[in-house]
Formats: C-alpha cells, structure tokens, sequence
C-alpha cells in the first residue's frame, strides 16, 4: 500500500527557515522583543541556558538570551549561536561622538523619522561627528536652508510615533525669531531644540580652529563675512567653512550645548 506523508501544509506556507549565526565579538544585532540595537561583547553558559550580552551605542550593556529567531541582523530574524571558540571580551573604540565604535557595522535601513538642520554646514557638522552613530541606527539627516516655514514643514512631514521629528534650530533664544517659530510646533511627536550660538560655525571652539575668540560682527552685517573680515581670512565663506570643519576630528572639539542637542533629538527619533 501507498504510504503518503501526513503533512499536508502546502510549501508557501510553511516557516521559512531562519539562518543561524555566530554571536562573534562585535556584531551588531537588534533583540528582537525590545529593539535594543547593540555589538556583541560575550557570550556565556548559564543554567537557563545561553546568554548574549549586547552594548549599545552609549556603553549601556544588556543580556539576553539565544533564543531561536530572537535577533535581527540587518533586518532579518536570525538564531545566535555560540562561537566555535569563545571570544574574549572586547572593549570597543570610541567614535568621534565619543560613542561605542561598531568595527564592520552595517548601515541599518534609515527609519521613517528624520532629523532636519538648518542648513548644509549643519549638515555636514552632524555628520563629521555623529555619521557613525546615524547610520547603525538608520537615521537620516536633512537640511531645509532656513526655519521660515518650519510649522508648515512639519506639518507636510506629518511626525507619528513611528516617525518622529527632530528639528535642530541655530540661536534659539528667548525673544529671538527662532524661539517664536519653534513654539508653533505642537506636535508629540516632533521635537525642536537649538544651540545659542548666531551660526554653527560658533559651535566649533576656538580652540580647535586656532582661534582666540569668534569675533563679535556689527549688527545688520553678514556674520560670516564678517567673521572672515575680522579675522583676516579671504573672503570666501565657502573655503572658510571647510576651514573650520579640516579642524573638527571629535566631539572634543565642539561646544556642549551643540552636542547635548544633537544627542537628545538621536535619542528622539530612535525611541522604539
């Protein structure tokens, strides 16, 4: 008599199976329940079974345990398993944000949220220092060459809770017209915050561009001219700028109220 197999479940609807992949010393995977984002730092025998522990971007270590498809390796579910050999602990580098380096890390696919500047040295700023830090957790950044129409900008981004909003706006200040737009901002789900200083320029120290002081440039004239002006430098803004950021190599060199800004909207729009 014919023997026939007693599964019927027709092949497309059967569980694809999920690779297995060795949880070796620095590779990057998202726990799949919490969306903790980190590099492995060891693995380890426990009577429950085994356990991986993850550190993320800021140092922050977590455990968890191997569980079958319990992990996300570059947006797909995988199954961590023991290295053939056990790997000593690593202690990673540092990025120029000062953040944990993820040697051989891919970019993660860019969220849906978004963090907007002000203009393209802005732009170029936050990636000089924080590129790493952005691309492991998909982060993209755009520039919108002035805040004018920032409440209208938002409106069109339309921010939700999986698409959050970071805005950084220069000299945000009490009475200045910046601080008047950004309060027009109302949404949960974005969030406008901004340095003091007149153009990013000034979120570089001195210090680092070789400079005693950023120059004090008269009302009602073009600050960066003027800054080019009163420190002898040609009069180009564009060469004075590259000039500016050929110095910046870490967040050592900026000033603290532009990094706890930028932080605090990567910290916003990655919020799972």
């Amino acid at each position: 008599m014919r023997q026939y197999s007693a599964d019927l479940t027709p092949p497309w609807k059967k569980p694809k199976p999920v690779p297995e992949v060795a949880a070796d010393a620095g590779l990057v995977v998202e726990e799949l329940s919490t969306g903790f984002c980190g590099a492995v730092i060891r693995c380890e025998k426990t009577a429950q079974g085994p356990t991986v522990t993850l550190e993320d971007r800021f140092g922050k270590h977590r455990v968890f345990p191997m569980e079958p498809r319990g992990f996300l390796l570059e947006g797909r579910p995988v199954t961590l398993v023991r290295p053939s050999r056990a790997a000593a602990p690593v202690r990673p580098s540092r990025t120029a944000s000062g953040s944990v380096a993820v040697p051989g890390a891919r970019a993660r696919v860019a969220r849906a949220g978004r963090i907007y500047v002000e203009g393209r040295h802005d732009a170029e700023l936050v990636e000089r220092v924080w590129g790493d830090d952005l691309r492991i957790e998909g982060v993209v950044v755009e520039y919108l060459e002035g805040v004018d129409d920032l409440p209208a900008i938002v409106a069109e981004f339309a921010p939700g809770p999986d698409a959050r909003l970071g805005v950084l706006v220069d000299h945000l200040v009490p009475g200045s017209k910046e601080s008047r737009i950004a309060a027009q901002v109302t949404s949960a789900h974005a969030l406008v915050v901004g340095h003091p200083y007149i153009d990013v320029w000034e979120a570089v120290k001195p210090s680092s561009v070789g400079i005693p002081a950023w120059p004090r440039v008269p009302r009602g004239q073009d600050w960066k001219t003027g800054v080019c002006e009163a420190l002898g430098w040609p009069p180009n803004t564009g060469a004075a700028w590259q000039r500016i950021l050929n110095s910046v190599h870490s967040y050592k060199d900026l000033e603290p109220p532009l990094l706890g800004r930028v932080e605090e909207l990567i910290d916003f729009v990655t919020l799972p």
